[in-house]
């Protein structure tokens, strides 16, 4: 917020000495424009802006047509408000509404059409908007230390839960509180508000590699909390939760890896097949946990799935 009051005091005092260089009429209208004009984005800027300046020339042309046939009375703007902003709506000019309000004031106003008057609120517009565009594009805030923090929080409590539930699945008497799920929402939500933000910001390709990661690392949070519930489900400490608990120790640790190793996928397709080669369940007790621990084999297989698609792959070792 502190960064951009201070590109509207520039934008504003920028805008105003330029229209007075220019000796425009009413510079201090192109600060008021300039106000208007700075955004929270780097691409919001250039799309509202676009928007300003197009429903400003709309609403320039409306009002001197309105004035010249109706005359200059207070009741034909109340009309140019009736038919100016449907079109606008129409147009998908929304973000125009004030500044073509202000422009046709500003002919009530002169009481009189002229061409250099017409020149005049064209030069405003372009001055006024278009200085507070190139000071927004000159400087937004970077959010790559924060993205970067937060990458690293979300690999930690991933990596966290990825111990809970390997600890639950060695001794099913061990209590976990599921903090860390909570936790990770609350960062994955900041994180995609973030990951937005350097997205609107970036007027160059890649912009959007940061959302792909933390909607990747959204997705494998809803994985995951189906495996939890499958974790509820495994009231029994057997072999087969064990083995299957070393999986998701490896993970722990995979999990704040850059690059896709491939180590969890290989040894969950391992221990797929010493499951199929261990004897038949003995009891109903076994059966039901057994069951919960094969679908969720199928759900991590699916979390795996994710990482193997969004990862880079794991480089190759020179020899």
């Amino acid at each position: 917020m502190g960064i951009r009051i201070i590109k509207t005091a520039l934008a504003v005092l920028a805008a105003i000495y330029l229209s007075t260089a220019l000796q425009l009429h009413s510079p201090n209208s192109a600060g008021l424009l300039a106000i208007l004009g700075v955004d929270v984005t780097k691409k919001k800027s250039l799309r509202t802006s676009f928007q300003r300046i197009a429903a400003s020339l709309v609403g320039l042309l409306f009002a001197a047509g309105l004035f010249w046939a109706l005359g200059f009375h207070v009741w034909v703007i109340g009309l140019f408000i009736l038919c100016l902003y449907p079109v606008l709506s129409r147009l998908n000019l929304k973000e125009g509404v004030v500044t073509s309000s202000v422009v046709m004031f500003h002919v009530y106003a002169a009481g009189q059409l002229s061409a250099d008057m017409m020149l005049n609120e064209v030069a405003l517009l372009l001055l006024g908007l278009g200085t507070a565009t190139l000071i927004n594009l000159l400087y937004m805030p970077s959010e790559d230390k924060q993205l970067t923090e937060l990458r690293g929080q979300v690999e930690e409590l991933f990596s966290r839960i990825f111990k809970e539930i390997g600890m639950s699945l060695r001794d099913t008497a061990y209590v976990w509180s599921g903090i860390e799920l909570i936790e990770a929402e609350d960062v994955l939500a900041a994180a995609q508000k973030a990951a937005h933000r350097f997205s609107e910001n970036s007027l160059r390709s890649g912009g959007t590699m940061w959302s792909v990661y933390f909607y990747m690392r959204k997705q494998q949070l809803e994985s995951i909390e189906h495996m939890m519930q499958l974790v509820s489900q495994v009231y029994e400490t057997l072999p087969h939760g064990a083995s299957l608990a070393s999986v998701f120790e490896e993970l722990s640790r995979d999990v704040k890896v850059p690059y896709y190793t491939g180590r969890s996928e290989k040894r969950l397709s391992e221990l797929e097949q010493e499951f199929k080669c261990m004897p038949l369940p003995a009891s109903r007790e076994e059966f039901e946990v057994r069951s919960a621990l094969l679908q969720l084999m199928v759900e991590l297989q699916s979390y795996l799935a994710v990482a193997k698609k969004e990862k880079r792959p794991l480089p190759e070792r020179s020899s």
